[in-house]
């Protein structure tokens, strides 16, 4: 497990990418959320102490502990599926800043609730991301999160407890003498990718592997995000793309948990934009479910590129926050079914309304599954000039 010195050193880490994450600077009195899980108490406390410190205000909410998931999906009735907790939409609508800790004890409690009542839950509760969303857009609000080693994950990643903290400790720079430090050098790097990127004007984006033929649109307006600070760890480069151009065939050959199912080898054929063919090797009935939630479900809302000389992590993780930042030899790409991220876009975030969004091509849904692919790949951009320049290939970027 982290140590005290471990975990004052994630705690910096977290607080920088909290400020990194708003475009606004944080001031005193600002309200802080702490949402976090049991086995993350001691982590909850010493980040409590650094926000008062500086002068913030904190709230604390310990998350539902797995039994008491697992009794709400299964006894729930219809109007307790969808009910909203009185209270909850005033404190997110005051929200300057939420820190999430995800140390679960189980993450498999779900595997036999129902997906259609889990997506009915997350429709119901999409208002709560709504408001932050719009706070983060006005420059009102940032997030950060991040994981803490348990057995249950462990077990799961089929690594000992040992060496899935070290993947922690390695992948987050907490064994370095100044681990904010190596964040921030990170960042600059992650910079120059970045502007180089969004000089390109693109068209399309062709991307191949063994088992990836994929046409995506970047669509208008659009700019390459990433390593922000939103997730501790981070090193995606990203951007929500014009859903309506993507085409061809998506693989993930990474492993996949989500709401207690596991699902493998998940093969996606998109035709006009959206999932028209849905396979998987392992839990193919929630992966068509879970892509029926609502009309969004079937489309892409991001794309994404991890470089291997920024990522640490080698390992299956059986956690999203890590897998979708995995290195290795190739790095990895990975796309989302489901909703986009309207900071991809490269106007004023105000400017972006729903209609706005809808006309270019910015996908919407309670969904956003990150499905991950680690092979050996290529990635091409199509230009408006009509050159091709190669922009990842072996896992790297080639800026």
């Amino acid at each position: 497990m982290l140590t005290e010195i471990q975990l004052h050193n994630y705690a910096d880490v977290l607080l920088w990418g909290l400020n990194t994450a708003r475009t606004q600077r944080y001031k005193k009195n600002d309200l802080i959320l702490i949402r976090y899980d049991l086995a993350a108490l001691r982590f909850a406390e010493i980040l409590h102490e650094k926000l008062l410190t500086k002068g913030f205000n904190s709230v604390q909410r310990l998350n539902t502990t797995p039994e008491m998931e697992k009794n709400f999906f299964n006894l729930a009735t219809p109007s307790q599926l969808v009910y909203q907790t009185p209270g909850d939409k005033e404190l997110y609508s005051h929200l300057n800043g939420s820190i999430f800790l995800h140390a679960p004890d189980s993450i498999t409690h779900l595997s036999t609730v129902d997906p259609r009542k889990i997506g009915k839950a997350t429709i119901a509760r999409k208002y709560i991301r709504d408001i932050l969303d719009q706070r983060e857009d006005r420059g009102d609000f940032g997030w950060t999160l991040c994981l803490c080693p348990t057995q249950e994950l462990a077990d799961h990643a089929r690594l000992s407890l040992d060496d899935y903290t070290l993947q922690i400790i390695q992948a987050c720079f907490l064994d370095k003498p100044s681990p904010v430090d190596e964040w921030r050098d990170i960042y600059k790097r992650a910079v120059t990718i970045k502007k180089w990127l969004n000089r390109m004007d693109i068209d399309t984006l062709h991307i191949e592997s063994e088992t990836i033929d994929l046409i995506i649109t970047p669509g208008a307006k659009r700019q390459w995000i990433g390593i922000s600070g939103h997730n501790i760890p981070s090193f995606e480069i990203f951007l929500s793309p014009d859903w309506r151009g993507t085409r061809g065939i998506f693989f993930s050959n990474q492993p996949s948990y989500r709401s207690g199912n596991y699902v493998e080898d998940v093969r996606l054929e998109f035709k006009k934009g959206s999932a028209v063919n849905i396979e998987a090797r392992t839990g193919e009935e929630f992966v068509r479910q879970q892509l029926a939630m609502d009309s969004g479900a079937k489309k892409i809302g991001e794309f994404s590129l991890t470089d291997n000389r920024f990522s640490h992590i080698n390992a299956f993780m059986a956690n999203t926050l890590y897998d979708e930042n995995y290195g290795g030899q190739y790095g990895n790409c990975h796309i989302a079914v489901g909703s986009s991220y309207s900071d991809t876009y490269n106007g004023n975030p105000r400017e972006l309304t729903p209609d706005l969004k809808k006309q270019l091509g910015f996908n919407d849904s309670a969904l956003h599954w990150d499905l991950v692919n680690t092979e050996n790949k290529r990635v091409v951009a199509h230009l408006a000039t009509g050159e091709n320049i190669t922009i990842y290939e072996n896992g790297q970027f080639q800026y």
